[in-house]
């Protein structure tokens, strides 16, 4: 491990440290680090009191968000949009890709609902086809999703990077290549598996890539982002229109010019106003990742599930979560013939989870101890 997980729970965790709680469930709500806390309470102190408060520091705010996100998933600032959920992103692409009848786009049941509504309501209007590939035992098909891109009428895929139920990780760079090499849109809901597992979009292949922050990446709720690819930002307009979304709007000297000219980059799908307070939070968060470095958070966060993993192993017991790492980051679901019963007793003994499509879902991170690990999967034997 290249961090003091001591030092870091005893400075942003204080929590943790002092044994409040055995948190494994990020996967639902990542905990704020102090700093992240701080931040928002000082924007929120400035707020309170307008005239504190400068153009340069509130937009600029903004301005600092898009760049460390774009440096976490290794793109162009320009091509990045805040938001305030994944689904906002989720909606941009089903409502803004040139789709329509004779259009399919690919998705996979057990999908996370917020990957699923926004395509089956703009199917409804535009008339493309939303068409949700099977799952066995709640595990997506890789090979299966490749071979359906070659289907007539396939112009988009939509998948999350991560299932929120079972953990499986879609291999992004494999699918994105194959689709590009077809000219269909990747279009990835990244939530549950950045933060736990790097990402680079360029070398993916991805055109949309949309993330809530208040999960993995430990933000705020109310904040989020969508990338863009730049080279598809231009040929795609805004569904709603936000008045800082057009070229020449950061001039409020000449705010009654009016010109619908979307901006070039992909802040003409940002709606504003945005939760600045909540940003400032989000940027004090990515600090602290940057710092601890993003290899650094995933390859540790592996080491708490190989830990998971090895338990179920040595105990028989069924788990729902790939093994093999390409193929899986921070969630691990465990299956077990009494699971309501176990989920229970975990709580019981002050261990948070989560219990998802009837497994017990256990999302470790780099916050937690080898130790806290053991205690819950001893609670779990304790069960048997």
């Amino acid at each position: 491990m290249s961090f003091d997980i001591d030092r870091l729970r005893r400075d942003e965790f204080p929590w943790a440290a002092d044994g409040e709680s055995t948190y494994l469930n990020t996967a639902s709500t990542g905990p704020l680090p102090r700093r992240s806390v701080v931040a928002v309470a000082d924007f929120s102190e400035r707020r309170a009191a307008p005239h504190r408060m400068t153009d340069e520091l509130q937009f600029g705010t903004l301005d600092r968000s898009r760049e460390l996100v774009a440096k976490l998933i290794h793109a162009q600032s320009s091509e990045i949009a805040l938001t305030t959920n994944t689904g906002f992103g989720i909606n941009i692409a089903a409502t803004s890709l040139p789709l329509g009848k004779g259009d399919v786009v690919l998705g996979i049941e057990h999908e996370f609902p917020a990957n699923v509504y926004p395509w089956m309501a703009a199917s409804k209007r535009r008339a493309f086809e939303f068409r949700l590939l099977p799952v066995s035992n709640g595990i997506p098909s890789q090979e299966q999703l490749i071979a359906a891109l070659d289907d007539r009428g396939v112009r988009a895929v939509a998948i999350s990077w991560v299932g929120f139920a079972s953990g499986y990780r879609f291999d992004l760079a494999a699918i994105g290549a194959e689709c590009r090499r077809r000219g269909i849109i990747f279009v990835v809901d990244a939530i549950q598996g950045l933060g736990p597992a790097t990402i680079d979009v360029e070398a993916c292949a991805i055109d949309i890539l949309a993330c809530g922050a208040q999960k993995w990446l430990l933000s705020p709720w109310g904040t989020g982002f969508v990338y863009v690819r730049r080279d598809l930002i231009r040929s795609l307009d805004p569904v709603f229109a936000s008045w800082m979304g057009v070229r020449g709007s950061d001039d409020f000297a000449r705010l009654v010019d009016y010109d619908l000219a979307w901006r070039d980059d992909a802040r003409r799908f940002e709606f504003i106003t945005l939760p600045f307070q909540e940003f400032a939070g989000l940027n004090a968060s990515l600090d602290l990742f940057f710092e601890l470095g993003p290899a650094n958070v995933a390859a540790y966060t592996a080491s708490l599930v190989d830990r998971v993993l090895s338990w179920a192993t040595s105990n028989a017991v069924e788990v729902v979560t790939p093994a093999d790492r390409a193929h899986r980051a921070g969630i691990v679901s465990l299956r077990f013939p009494d699971g309501v019963a176990r989920s229970d007793k975990l709580r019981a003994a002050g261990v948070v989870h989560s219990f998802r499509e009837g497994a017990i879902r256990l999302a470790p991170y780099f916050f937690n101890t080898r130790d806290e690990v053991d205690r819950a999967l001893d609670v779990l034997s304790l069960s048997r």
